[in-house]
């Protein structure tokens, strides 16, 4: 594809997407009230009507086809009324509805991963012409769908007077010109008429058209609405060649011949001197409202305003710009740190810098916030993924979403939308009792409950799933892990924590049968292993009987974080403020040792391991008595320890460089290495990751 359809197809993908994201929020919400209203019969209706114009703009024939068939269905029910259909027939619907949207989102999938669409789709648009032809009362199933309401017939005939004065303001030398509107609330106007373009250019008609800019201009489609697209010709031969190639367009509601009739110079000039409503230039909105709209002049900078606050931004140009920010950020910090100015008394400097420095930080939190979306998205699919399963597992379970409002980088909220469906679907495969029999005898309500929250503290977002099911039985996973050969030590040495954590290695699964949700070896493993990929951490409680909690801490940027600097020996390390707990000078008497020889410490009446950082990464030390260095007590996940280090620097803002790719083949990560930062001197500091750290030493 070349620049101008890669654009075209971003769109349609943008807006498809949008618009089965929309469907299925509108189909959750209608099947809990056991209705479609007659607004959502309407909106669905519209919607699929759009993703068949584009579609079949896009020449994407399966997404029209099956969008077409489901327009077919709802108009029927849009003219028949919902009453008409009983009970079984609109439990139906509803079911018809779901598959519909989840093939074209299976369609619209293949698009973005540059795969073929499919060619056969007749099981799908079999079965919703048999249902339609049911509740119509049409009998057997036809090969070409039922017909609808006729179009709205293509209308040509002479132009208005607003037309006129409209097409007079080119300043074209082209006597005939079309006029031509589009299907009201079609979307991506603009492109349709570049459609219509490309094919007039393939009658060899000469012709001009305004809007000029149609191909590149999305805020034309504005101008279309408003005051339609013209296209015009020398002579009136090619205005009825023209007109049998409009006809075959799609989503075209009406069209007007304008004859442009010469006036007599006074006239001209007469007009010259009234306001015009200027059509579009090549680069330019519309300016001025034609006659027929009186009124809509006042406001129409206004409107037009409103309509252009918020606008689509490709997630790489965002990714380019926190790129160059970052590189302002480390460059701002090495031009104040200067050795070359250390001991020179410059408060002019020292005045400009601290400025710079706030200017700095605004741009960081801007370009920041650029990236920050609503969790609401990724929750709100979560609708789905219960109602599927209520039906498919037979129970009944209520969604509660708390918090969808909060927001996260956009490329975390990507990251971590299949870890919380894989724990939703564990929630309700495992942690939801079998029947309503069940969960009475337990002296519970009937109905289950699935509760999804997000919330903001500090840089985290801490996101939790829990359910009041039956709870986990920490006895039996004990048993599973050792039967798998999973235990590293004694099963008495096991607290109730560690025991939970064992259901995050890889390949357990406390289920005994491979059903559709789970048991096939793939499942919380995976799912901490993606957590942590973006600089997460999980964690699992549970009480018998009463339900389970699983939570996510998630970093809202893994871009630029505050990081704590430390020195061992002559090397500098960067530890991430979120993972510090407190630092501490202690004297020698209060390190105690454990069973196997380990350095521990009390800490407000609990034991953490010390780790000594020369050690474990074979630094020369310059400081090796307790006394001298200092204890940094972090935490991570379920694990909380102390390290040993010469020095504390400081804090500051870091940007965080991933590592080059041909270093992942020695495992670094596995050591506690996250990452690096640039300095102000120029120099690299290694970013730790604590809990890897943690787990490396075995601690």
């Amino acid at each position: 594809m070349d620049n101008g359809m890669d654009n075209m197809l971003d769109m349609y993908l943008f807006e498809t997407n949008s618009l089965l994201e929309q469907l299925d929020e509108l189909l959750i919400e209608a099947e809990k009230n056991e209705e479609f209203t007659t607004d959502d019969v309407n909106e669905i209706f519209r919607a699929m009507h759009t993703i068949k114009g584009s579609s079949a703009m896009m020449e994407f024939n399966s997404l029209m086809t099956i969008a077409h068939r489901i327009e077919d269905l709802f108009f029927f029910v849009r003219e028949n009324g919902i009453d008409s259909l009983n009970s079984t027939d609109k439990s139906e619907l509803f079911n018809l509805t779901f598959k519909s949207t989840d093939v074209l989102r299976g369609e619209v999938e293949k698009l973005e991963n540059n795969e073929p669409l499919s060619t056969n789709i007749d099981s799908i648009t079999s079965e919703i012409n048999s249902f339609l032809n049911k509740i119509s009362g049409a009998g057997e199933p036809e090969e070409e769908a039922p017909a609808k309401e006729e179009a709205p017939e293509l209308k040509a005939a002479a132009g208005s007077e607003a037309g006129q004065k409209l097409v007079e303001s080119f300043g074209s030398k082209c006597p005939f010109f079309l006029q031509i509107f589009f299907e009201e609330g079609c979307g991506m106007e603009n492109l349709r008429a570049f459609m219509l373009v490309n094919a007039l250019h393939g009658t060899e008609l000469e012709f001009e058209f305004y809007p000029e800019d149609v191909e590149s201009n999305s805020a034309t489609s504005e101008v279309i609405i408003d005051h339609g697209f013209f296209v015009g010709f020398h002579s009136e031969e090619d205005v009825n060649k023209a007109i049998a190639v409009v006809e075959e367009q799609g989503s075209i509601q009406t069209y007007e011949v304008i004859h442009v009739e010469k006036k007599p110079e006074a006239e001209k000039a007469k007009a010259s001197d009234a306001p015009k409503a200027a059509a579009p230039v090549q680069g330019e909105p519309a300016k001025g409202t034609p006659a027929q709209n009186p009124g809509k002049e006042a406001t129409g900078a206004q409107a037009q305003h409103a309509k252009q606050s918020l606008l689509s931004v490709n997630l790489s140009k965002l990714d380019a710009l926190q790129a160059i920010v970052g590189e302002i950020v480390i460059t701002e910090s090495m031009v104040a740190s200067s050795p070359e100015l250390q001991g020179l008394k410059l408060d002019t400097f020292l005045k400009n810098t601290r400025q710079l420095r706030k200017l700095t930080d605004d741009l960081q939190d801007i370009s920041m916030s650029l990236r920050m979306v609503s969790i609401s998205g990724t929750f709100q699919k979560m609708n789905r993924i219960v109602r599927d399963m209520k039906k498919a597992l037979n129970k009944d379970v209520r969604l509660t979403i708390i918090g969808e409002d909060t927001e996260i980088d956009k490329t975390i909220v990507d990251s971590i939308s299949d870890p919380i469906m894989h724990i939703v679907r564990n929630s309700m495969d495992h942690g939801i009792e079998t029947t309503k029999e069940e969960r009475i005898a337990a002296g519970k309500d009937p109905q289950g409950e699935l509760i999804l929250s997000a919330s903001h503290t500090g840089s985290e977002v801490i996101i939790s799933i829990s359910d009041d099911g039956q709870g986990m039985d920490t006895e039996k996973i004990l048993a599973k892990a050792a039967r798998n050969g999973l235990l590293t030590k004694p099963e008495s040495e096991y607290s109730k924590k560690e025991i939970l954590s064992l259901l995050m290695l890889p390949g357990f699964s406390t289920n005994e049968e491979v059903t559709e949700f789970s048991g096939r070896g793939v499942g919380m493993d995976v799912v901490k292993k993606n957590v942590e990929s973006v600089g997460g951490t999980i964690s699992i409680t549970s009480e018998l009987g009463q339900g389970s909690c699983t939570t996510l801490k998630i970093p809202l940027t893994m871009a630029i974080v505050d990081g704590m600097e430390i020195r061992v020996g002559k090397t500098i390390f960067t530890i991430p403020i979120s993972n510090i707990r407190q630092s501490i000078k202690i004297a020698r008497e209060n390190v105690l040792h454990d069973a196997k020889g380990n350095e521990i410490v009390k800490i407000m009446d609990e034991f953490y391991p010390i780790i000594r950082l020369h050690e474990f990464y074979n630094i020369e030390p310059e400081v090796t008595s307790i006394e001298d260095g200092i204890l940094i007590w972090v935490e991570a996940g379920d694990h909380s320890y102390c390290m040993f280090v010469d020095e504390l620097l400081g804090e500051r803002q870091i940007v965080v460089k991933p590592l080059p790719s041909y270093l992942n083949s020695f495992n670094i990560k596995d050591y506690g290495i996250s990452g690096c930062t640039i300095l102000g001197d120029g120099n690299i500091s290694i970013i730790l990751e604590v809990m890897n750290l943690y787990n490396a030493a075995n601690v």
